[in-house]
């Protein structure tokens, strides 16, 4: 683990991004309520949010950070759904591991709930991906605010 005992307490945020791409039945299916388990982006923003939460309990190396914000924005396109989540802290290191497992768990909550969709005849799944996770922005100030 870095040692960050020296290092100053600021505001920090991270944003980071991701998509997967489903079938588009599977989206239409999403959008009409039609999901058996129920609805997959509520609950995947939840799933989220826990995660960002509980990212040093998973990543062995990541500090255990003060959380003060994670909010999350998605949007449905015809055969994907992409995400963004931001976190925001303060504190002597910065948020973007918290950011990135926010994306991750968001688009595998997504994959679980609708799984029974994706699936092919022989029960695998050749067209869904989970694609482009990545930190958009990481921002730090020097100044409490």
């Amino acid at each position: 683990m870095v040692d960050i005992t020296e290092k100053k307490e600021v505001f920090r945020e991270a944003s980071a991004i991701g998509k997967i791409i489903l079938k588009p039945q599977t989206i239409s299916f999403i959008k009409n309520g039609k999901i058996v388990k129920g609805d997959p982006l509520i609950t995947a923003e939840i799933a989220a949010i826990m995660a960002a939460k509980n990212t040093s309990q998973i990543i062995p190396l990541c500090h255990p950070i003060p959380i003060t914000n994670v909010s999350l924005n998605s949007k449905i396109n015809f055969n994907s759904i992409e995400v963004e989540a931001k976190v925001k802290t303060t504190a002597k290191t910065g948020v973007e591991m918290e950011a990135l497992t926010a994306v991750a768990v968001y688009l595998l909550t997504i994959w679980d709930m609708v799984k029974q969709y994706e699936k092919d005849e022989g029960g695998q799944y050749p067209t869904t991906l989970i694609d482009s996770i990545r930190v958009k922005e990481k921002l730090k100030s020097e100044q409490d605010e």
